[in-house]
């Protein structure tokens, strides 16, 4: 305690900022396996599971757009702690009994639990714009580093919370689970409220609903290439790889939720990394260039992939070893728009901005999860990459149009 007291307020400020958005993390990604495994046991179909998860994509559109708008106007500290009380509701109406769990009910929880998770996950990014002077290479640099590790970090502990799911599953049962996830939140809620800033990331100059959307050339740009580079992944990775696993590869369910679970993981794990695979040892600060010169080899890998899949040999190293280095790639090219997206955002309401951005990763996702299912069982797992190379393509084409040199 007395060494976190010695900290400069900035620093403090991010440490207690990083440990909410872990901590939610960590319920988010527990929740989403619990859910999968629970009502599996109960019989639901894969089309009703899937339909338990519909809501909390939509609701990550809208969440986005309007939580940026709100969180100027509030102040970021409120609209994380409103995220994080939301989670703890949510939480709480899936201990209700087994009977009463019925698709709408999940679904309105799970709506609830999107909208908390999007409002944490803006709030986390935006704070930290607030939290670092700009005006420097250095400091860009330094922001850089701070939003690697915290998008890096997240990630990683949303596959432990897919482990922690399971464990929690299998010793406490559905309902311990949760009310163990809401008692634990509910501590962190509480130290939130205490802790954070109350001016934190809080406009000067109240913005009008109408300013939802991004006024800024280079946040629209970059959206518009987040939306693309998110429907790539999603595509194949969501529905169409883990099903191609299961059934052509006849990997039994353990081991595709473990690999999944290690893929998130080391995903995570890249992305922290990030800044120092991208010239941070050097000096430089990525720019609108290095967005688009990142995803062209994401493209030639995943129609590497595609192409691997009319082997008749080696079909399983081919997969393996190709989503390994996706992961790498695809892990770099999403540290960089997330650096890049609170770099561009402007300084007075910086929710705004990010608000928007992350409003076009949720509709990427949304999406691609869509395209994933339909495409896949349309077309199978080569179309599915395909148009995920198509994705990434117009990605790297958008981003042509972002500004050459790093905000300085």
């Amino acid at each position: 305690m007395l060494m976190f007291s010695s900290l400069s307020p900035a620093i403090r400020q991010y440490l207690i900022i990083t440990g909410n958005y872990w901590a939610f993390t960590l319920t988010d990604g527990a929740l989403r396996m619990l859910v999968v495994l629970h009502f599996h046991q109960l019989g639901f179909s894969p089309l009703n599971i899937a339909l338990l998860f519909l809501f909390y994509e939509i609701f990550g559109v809208v969440t986005n757009l309007v939580g940026g708008w709100l969180g100027a106007r509030i102040g970021l500290n409120k609209t994380m702690n409103i995220g994080l009380g939301l989670q703890v509701i949510a939480l709480l109406a899936l201990t209700v009994p087994t009977a009463m769990l019925t698709v709408p009910w999940v679904m309105a929880a799970q709506a609830l639990s999107g909208i908390a998770k999007d409002l944490n996950k803006m709030s986390a990014k935006s704070s930290i714009k607030a939290l670092v002077p700009a005006g420097s290479a250095a400091a860009e640099g330094k922001l850089y580093q701070w939003v690697a590790l915290l998008t890096g970090s997240k990630n990683a502990l949303k596959g432990v919370g897919f482990f922690l799911g399971g464990v929690l599953l299998a010793t406490l049962g559905f309902a311990g689970a949760m009310w163990a996830m809401a008692a634990v939140l509910l501590l962190v809620w509480v130290a939130s409220l205490l802790s954070l800033k109350a001016d934190l990331g809080k406009a000067k100059n109240k913005p009008k609903f109408g300013e939802i959307f991004s006024s800024s050339r280079a946040v629209n740009i970059l959206s518009a290439a987040r939306l693309f580079l998110f429907g790539a992944r999603d595509v194949w990775f969501v529905v169409a790889l883990p099903v191609f696993m299961a059934t052509t590869l006849g990997w039994a369910d353990w081991a595709v939720g473990t690999f999944f679970a290690c893929w998130v993981i080391g995903y995570g794990i890249v992305q922290s990394l990030a800044p120092y695979l991208t010239g941070k040892k050097a000096g430089k600060v990525p720019d609108g260039r290095a967005a688009m010169g990142w995803a062209i080899p994401l493209a030639v890998l995943t129609a590497g992939i595609a192409l691997g899949l009319n082997l008749e040999n080696g079909l399983q190293a081919i997969l393996v070893g190709g989503l390994l280095l996706f992961g790498v790639l695809f892990a770099i090219n999403s540290s960089l728009h997330s650096y890049l997206i609170v770099s561009y955002a402007k300084e007075d309401g910086a929710s705004l901005d990010v608000g928007f951005y992350y409003m076009a990763n949720a509709m990427g996702r949304l999406i691609g999860t869509v395209l994933s299912g339909w495409v896949y069982q349309t077309s199978g797992l080569a179309a599915c990459l395909w148009i995920a190379v198509a994705f990434i393509c117009l990605a790297a084409i958008i981003s042509i149009g972002l500004p050459r040199q790093a905000k300085l």
